[in-house]
């Protein structure tokens, strides 16, 4: 065994128990399950163009070099970023622990106590900074939120101006100004008219149903932004405001002036810069809104006891249950930030929060002052952290870079710099004799920093926040330490078991990869420096587009964006506008199989398309004659297809090259979605298959972890035709020449997390790669023919196999009285997560056991399955005083002096022998789901209700 190659530390089953299992499948070699896998005419003739793959240790060394080039200046530019302080414990028990990131989104609620009680607090520090009723549990950038927000509110009008189309959006000239092309990107297709202007000069006409504020402004400059929205309510205008989360703990609460939604991002919360994501943002509104917002909620509910649990609230307004009704794309959180971000706020607490923003706030203004004193004029009149000051830009920026400092230059004769909380009296001095140099004039140092208030007293924060116990308890790295691992032992993650989820992909996330992530040369690096100070970073991501291109056989790609339901809204502009360019503007039919994810349907509305839906064939597969139809009924119109390959149903299906085709021959492209892409790097790739735009899930088959429900990355990469219309950003230059405007906020997206699939192709090299999807295929076939008998397949290929994954059908059991979600429940108590429930058919479950899984731990996995089915032969439709109804059962339910279930304790805490050797303890039962929607609780409770309760 060479010791050395990665391939053998990433690919679970060994030489020998591959030969094991090809023989339990029935076949002689992988070569031959592969033939009877994967269609003939779509594979591959040559192997993939990457570098020889990289041994662990090879590309440590390598990605330390890379990371050298990258130049760590003091980083003043602001524009939603900022340098932070990461406090170590929450970086090595939460970043860097894959108790955390290898965990998968919160689904199934049992099993995810502790990232549901993070990100509960996540909300509560929300909800109590911004004044508002309501948040959700993180969004995927200050940008992208407050795009949302825009769609939010024209989806709340009032039946008046529905009815009359008012469409007009007003944006305030001081918002960032990445958020502006952003919402340039959302609101065309949705028919919103922009107008950007000062909010002084506003005339509150009856055209316009929304408006947007930045607090405060790009430019540092805090505007009393009450009378605005007070006169904008009595219009029937609703508001939102895009607020810095630092500068609430000084500003008093957008909430409290009426405003409806309030964003922005969490960066500024202990999360690195990483040249641009992933940082964690935020969305609060009104309780009114709860139905139309946006993204994930974690509501408080009770367990089968009566007990307290948390779980994911008011689901059926989301994406994967309303489809192209949707309120949203959105399929992903950022979790793993979110829950950084909350404890950074747990280990501060409010006293501490208050001592970094009074500490970032005096040294603001004693800058201010000392600037002053050397002739400059500030120009903010009210401010937090940021001065805007009248400058020769250039002579500026000469000056600072030579001293390796960065400010931000908005025009020639302005310079705009921002402080924050790693900014000490050095860095002051050192900034004062920058300017001082400039103006030829003596230079001279502060030596302390007094208290200060440059802040309109009208909006000085009066409103307490973080009042709870869990902000006013752990503030030693003792009690932190103990309360993070309390809360990881309720989380049932990829370090105890595996996770077969259908469709997403959980493989190993390796430590080698992950490791530069708290590098503090990748780290450090702000989205908007100078290029030259990030060559390291962009070395990294032109070779992953490079890498990510030849393995989808296209000709370019964009990694701006930053979820895969923001791939997939890229794809399809991206789309739209080739078709423009071609005087096309009337191409809006998008046809979208009825097995897709629901992010296809509700990302083809948010594009401006119009969703056909096509039919599936008795064996799964898309019923070509079906698409054959509609794509000749609607040919003038048709703009493309969205697909999934292999299926959604975990087929290759071998028509695959007819039905791109079909659509080409009708005028449309073709869109394909990347979930499964797991099943053909190597093998097949998009390109090869017909399609002409494709995003990838990094978060899935390129090994970024999913982080308890994101990071995830969603990069699209697209044929030659359109490389031109690839996302630009304003601030540095990247996509086409006729590139559409920003998808997110930072240039390229979550640079930092991009670093992993760097590494993961690196050290996997072209036979890796390819290995690692053939061992996927043999993976899902072993289990696929171990639960044979006790369990049936749905769909299969022409030659009876699955691809990378395969749907079992459960609904036969409910003549025992058992649905799936019962069976979902009962794996808890075998010490795994359940496969995907219900998706794509109904009653049915969805097994991916990825190639990172060995036999063992498959065999186990299978033994419990079987084991399950076993206990529903016992069981009629009448007894619902069962094993599989009863589950989860819970330490405490097993330690009981109480016990009148009709089974022992062992047989249901400890049904098979292997249970006892790494037992998983569930730390609730059963959660009421339909409890926790009708009374919506979205907060930790007030001091008082714990007061009353004790």
């Amino acid at each position: 065994m060479d010791t050395a190659d990665f391939s053998l530390r990433h690919i679970g089953p060994r030489e020998a128990q591959q030969q094991a299992m090809l023989k339990t499948i029935g076949v002689d070699s992988l070569e031959q399950l592969i033939y009877e896998t994967v269609p003939d005419d779509i594979r591959l003739k040559k192997d993939l163009d990457l570098d020889e793959p990289m041994s662990e240790q090879d590309y440590l060394l390598h990605i330390s070099k890379l990371s050298k080039k990258n130049k760590v200046f003091s980083t003043y530019i602001g524009l939603g970023y900022h340098p932070t302080i990461l406090p170590a414990v929450i970086q090595r028990n939460v970043l860097e622990n894959p108790g955390w990131y290898t965990a998968y989104t919160p689904y199934q609620a049992e099993i995810a106590q502790g990232r549901l009680e993070a990100l509960l607090n996540f909300q509560t520090m929300i909800t109590d900074l911004t004044g508002m009723e309501l948040a959700n549990a993180s969004l995927l950038d200050e940008s992208t939120a407050a795009a949302e927000a825009m769609g939010l509110l024209y989806a709340v009008r009032d039946r008046e101006q529905k009815k009359n189309k008012i469409n007009k959006f007003f944006v305030s000239e001081a918002i960032l100004p990445q958020t502006l092309s952003v919402l340039k990107t959302r609101a065309n297709p949705l028919d919103i008219e922009l107008v950007v202007g000062n909010e002084a000069d506003f005339d509150f006409s009856e055209n316009f149903f929304g408006a947007i504020l930045q607090y405060p402004g790009k430019h540092g400059q805090v505007t009393n932004i009450k009378p605005f929205i007070e006169k904008a309510n009595a219009a029937n205008i609703k508001v939102a405001v895009s607020a810095d989360i630092m500068s609430l703990i000084k500003l008093e609460a957008p909430g409290k002036f009426g405003a409806d939604v309030v964003v922005g991002t969490t960066q500024r919360f202990g999360v690195p810069m990483g040249y641009g994501g992933p940082h964690a943002a935020f969305f609060a509104t009104k309780d009114a809104y709860k139905r139309d917002l946006p993204g994930r909620i974690i509501g408080v509910t009770k367990d089968a006891n009566g007990n307290r649990a948390l779980r994911m609230a008011l689901q059926t307004r989301e994406q994967h249950i309303k489809r192209d009704k949707a309120t949203s794309n959105i399929c992903t959180a950022q979790v793993l930030l979110a829950v950084m971000a909350s404890m950074y706020a747990v280990y501060h607490g409010p006293d501490g929060l208050r001592h970094i923003a009074n500490k970032i706030h005096n040294k603001t203004a004693a800058l201010s002052k000392a600037l002053s004193k050397l002739g400059y004029e500030q120009s903010n009149t009210s401010f937090f952290d940021t001065l805007q000051l009248k400058a020769n830009a250039k002579a500026i920026k000469v000056a600072a870079e030579s001293k390796k400092v960065n400010f931000y230059y908005p025009s020639e004769d302005t310079v705009v710099l921002s402080l924050n909380e790693t900014t000490n009296l050095k860095d002051l001095n050192r900034i004062i004799s920058i300017f001082a140099g400039v103006a030829q004039k003596d230079s001279f140092k502060i030596s302390e920093v007094s208290e200060a208030n440059a802040i309109d007293q009208n909006l000085q924060r009066q409103t307490d926040f973080l009042t709870g116990p869990v902000f006013n308890t752990y503030h030693s790295e003792t009690q932190l330490m103990r309360y993070i691992k309390r809360l990881e032992r309720k989380d049932l993650a990829l370090n105890h078991s595996m996770i077969p989820l259908g469709s997403c992909t959980m493989k190993l996330n390796a430590a080698a990869e992950m490791l530069p992530l708290s590098w503090f040369q990748w780290g450090s690096i702000h989205p908007y420096v100078p290029v030259e100070q990030a060559k390291g970073y962009h070395k990294v991501l032109r070779k992953l587009e490079d890498q990510l291109t030849e393995i989808t056989g296209f000709a370019g790609t964009s990694l701006q964006p930053n979820s895969g339901a923001q791939g997939e809204f890229a794809g399809l502009m991206v789309i739209k506008a080739y078709h423009e360019s071609r005087d096309d503007h009337h191409r809006n039919i998008c046809i979208i199989p009825s097995s897709a994810h629901g992010t296809n349907p509700a990302s083809a509305v948010m594009a401006g398309m119009k969703v056909v839906v096509t039919k599936s064939s008795d064996d799964g597969n898309i019923d070509v004659e079906d698409l054959r139809e509609k794509a000749e009924m609607h040919k003038d119109n048709l703009s493309a297809l969205m697909i999934t390959y292999p299926s959604t149903h975990g087929v290759y299906e071998s028509a695959i090259k007819e039905i791109t085709q079909i659509i080409h021959d009708n005028g449309g492209q073709v869109y394909m979605d990347g979930a499964n892409m797991n099943a053909q790097v190597g093998l097949t790739n998009p390109g090869n298959i017909g399609a002409d735009v494709c995003h990838l899930n990094l978060h899935k088959t390129f090994a970024i972890p999913h982080g308890g429900g994101g990071p995830g990355v969603g990069p699209i990469c697209v044929a030659k035709q359109l490389v031109p219309f690839l996302p630009s950003n304003p601030l540095i230059k990247t996509g086409g020449d006729n590139a559409i405007t920003a998808i997110s906020a930072a240039p390229f997206g979550s640079s930092l997390v991009c670093l992993i699939s760097y590494g993961y192709i690196k050290m996997l090299g072209a036979r890796g790669l390819k290995r690692s999807t053939e061992v996927a295929i043999l993976n899902a076939n072993y289990i696929k023919k171990r639960l044979q008998g006790a369990f049936e397949t749905l769909y299969s290929g022409e030659r009876g196999r699955a691809a990378h994954e395969m749907i079992i059908d459960c609904r036969p059991f409910k003549a025992h009285g058992i649905e799936v979600v019962d069976i979902a429940k009962r794996l808890m108590d075998y010490g795994f997560h359940s496969p995907t429930v219900s998706f794509p058919v109904a009653g049915t479950m969805m097994i991916e056991p990825t190639e990172s899984e060995d036999q063992a731990e498959m065999d186990r996995f299978c033994d419990a399955m079987i084991s399950i089915k076993k206990e529903i032969e016992t069981l009629s439709k009448e007894d619902d005083n069962n094993k599989l109804k009863n589950a989860p059962h819970t330490l405490d339910m097993i330690t009981s002096d109480d016990w009148q279930l009709p089974y022992s304790r062992q047989e249901a805490a400890f049904p098979l022998e292997f249970v006892k050797e790494n037992k998983f303890w569930p730390s609730v039962r059963r959660v009421d789901d339909a409890y926790g929607d009708r009374n919506l609780v979205c907060t930790c409770a007030p001091i008082e209700a714990y007061m009353e309760e004790a």
